[in-house]
């Protein structure tokens, strides 16, 4: 399965609650809250390559999968990390105690990070 595309949120739950938890300021949470951000994913093989656009922040992650990289947490922070393909569809990492795991289905893309008992949830449509 190729998850090339450029996806687009519809909805997300739990993000204050989740960003107050990483440290997130909070006038960078309450911009961020209502923005339906884009995301374009590049997969070549075992390659991919992230590029999450939420208003003027622009995140870009690159990795192969299996081998340890170093990716751009929200905050900005750099953290190493090693990302899995669990299945077909899902990628998986954990990076900073945060469990995140993105599965594609057809044209939707649902991102959970999940930090102690709190679940941020976010679903993509592509666009």
């Amino acid at each position: 399965m190729n998850f090339s595309g450029k996806y687009q949120v519809q909805s997300q739950e739990n993000f204050e609650t989740f960003m107050k938890a990483v440290g997130m300021p909070d006038e960078l949470i309450q911009k961020g809250k209502d923005i339906k951000g884009v995301s374009e994913v590049v997969h070549n093989g075992n390659h991919f390559k992230f590029t999450i656009i939420t208003g003027s922040k622009v995140i870009q992650n690159e990795f192969t999968l299996g081998e340890e990289c170093e990716m751009e947490f929200l905050t900005g922070e750099k953290v190493k990390a090693v990302v899995q393909l669990e299945g077909e569809n899902k990628l998986v990492t954990t990076l900073k105690g945060i469990k995140s795991v993105t599965e594609f289905n057809g044209d939707t893309a649902i991102s959970t990070m999940t930090l102690g008992d709190i679940v941020f949830k976010r679903i993509s449509k592509k666009i």
